[in-house]
């Protein structure tokens, strides 16, 4: 180890034994500092563009009368979520030439520009004229949407403390909530009122709330600078690079944790979310069976369900903060494996809007305090000198559950019928648990990343 490496751990662990929050007043000021604020907003620079490939799209699309083939088709623009770690080595390690050095590598502007003019780009392209080009514009928003979030989540571990970042963790997703809100029931009032090339321009005028808050928040000063890449050819300096960017993140994993153990915890991150997201693929299914009208289903989604969710995510930081990284992932994660027994007792009341509520508020709000807190570990997983390259591989994995494991709920949910169902969806949330109490016992010392001074100085 070197003297560097050394001094850093030594502050930490000094650091780490000065701050232990007496109460949960102290807990929760947390979320007055300024950096908490900033995520709030590059959170919602974050999930903006989200809706505006998917949900909202596709009612643009429905409202401009493209067909349901069509439509289908067009959900394929959005594979840049599930593939971002492929060129995230490039976000974290190559300089742009002027940029890097006047704006720093951690600075987004130039991805969130593009990302601005892809939106204006796509609200002014009519589908039903030019489909090709309107999906070739939904795919670089979607692109550069997941090119931001890279470069958002490794600014977010970099710019925090270790014991912030549950509370970090917390304020993403509220910001990025608030975004999906803005480019969902706002970009649909907006085309209400002046069509969807306004609508469009609108939320391509909202990217400044992310750009203004990357603008005006200090450069992270840790993780490993940009140095010139050695090599007398082309070829050698590429094979460097590829070296340092590319095989260096995942040889770090391995060496801080082992072979087994990063094995054991990659799946972990698959299955801590997959109970409750094959519950979750199947509740709109189930709320339409019981005879709920969409009206119903989105009132109360709407009310309860955001209120449940955002308070979750912040009952999450908070106990990531107060009881620690592993107990909060492990009481969360009971928690919401009990939440799809609330399933059951709907299929029992049956057509009932204030148990609907109930059931709707209890899945979300457990799920928001297991999300916060889930983020909070992965961010922890990273080592400061690849916090992009890392985080967008672990991130990819999480959404496996939701996005490809879940996709059996259909055909589970026709055979076993909807109470054996939500039992099997309960029951498939042990797995994970029992994984978490085995990472528990074993501590990995990766969890927390090492902070030097003057980062904690500030």
């Amino acid at each position: 180890m070197s003297q560097a490496e050394a001094r850093r751990q030594t502050h930490d662990a000094g650091r780490r034994r000065r701050f232990s929050p007496s109460g949960w007043a102290e807990a929760l000021a947390v979320y007055r500092r300024p950096r908490l604020l900033a995520i709030l907003f590059m959170g919602f620079s974050s999930g903006l563009p989200l809706a505006l490939t998917g949900a909202t799209l596709s009612l643009r699309l429905a409202d401009l009368g493209v067909s349901l083939t069509a439509i289908g088709l067009f959900t394929l623009v959005r594979f840049s979520y599930s593939f971002k770690f492929l060129w995230s080595p490039l976000i974290d390690r190559l300089p742009i030439p002027l940029l890097t050095g006047r704006l720093g590598r951690r600075r987004a502007l130039a991805i969130q520009a593009a990302l601005a003019l892809a939106i204006l780009w796509l609200g002014f392209i009519d589908p039903r004229a030019d489909p090709w080009m309107a999906a070739f514009a939904a795919v670089l928003v979607a692109f550069f949407s997941a090119s931001q979030d890279i470069v958002i989540d490794a600014y977010r571990i970099e710019l925090l403390l270790p014991e912030e970042q549950g509370a970090g963790a917390a304020a993403t997703q509220w910001g990025y909530r608030f975004g999906m809100i803005a480019s969902g029931a706002g970009a649909l009032y907006a085309a209400s009122f002046g069509g969807w090339s306004f609508a469009y321009a609108l939320m391509a005028l909202l990217m400044l709330v992310g750009m203004v808050t990357v603008w005006l928040t200090p450069e992270p000063q840790v993780g490993r600078a940009l140095e010139p890449i050695p090599g007398e050819s082309a070829a050698e300096r590429l094979r460097t690079w590829l070296s340092r960017a590319v095989v260096a993140p995942f040889l770090d994993l391995v060496h801080r944790n082992g072979a087994s153990g990063l094995a054991l915890i990659l799946l972990f991150t698959v299955l801590y979310k997959f109970g409750e997201a094959i519950a979750g693929i199947m509740s709109n299914p189930l709320y339409v069976s019981l005879g709920f009208t969409k009206i119903e289903i989105a009132t109360v989604a709407k009310i309860y369900g955001v209120a449940a969710t955002l308070a979750g995510v912040a009952i999450g930081g908070v106990l990531v903060l107060r009881l620690g990284m592993f107990r909060a992932l492990l009481v969360s994660g009971v928690l919401q494996a009990l939440s799809n027994f609330m399933y059951i007792l709907q299929v029992w009341v049956g057509h009932d809007v204030p148990m609907l509520a109930l059931t709707i508020g209890t899945e979300n709000l457990t799920n928001g305090m297991g999300s916060a807190a889930f983020v909070a570990y992965l961010s922890g997983l990273c080592n400061l000198s690849f916090t992009a390259t890392q985080y967008a591989l672990l991130s990819s994995l999480a959404t496996m559950g939701t996005n490809v494991l879940s996709a059996s709920g259909g055909y589970l949910a026709d055979e076993l019928g909807w109470v054996l169902f939500f039992l099997l969806s309960a029951v498939l949330t042990v797995p994970g648990l029992l994984l978490l109490v085995w990472i528990m016992r074993r501590q990995p010392p990766s969890i927390e990343p090492a902070v030097p001074e003057s980062h904690v100085a500030k």
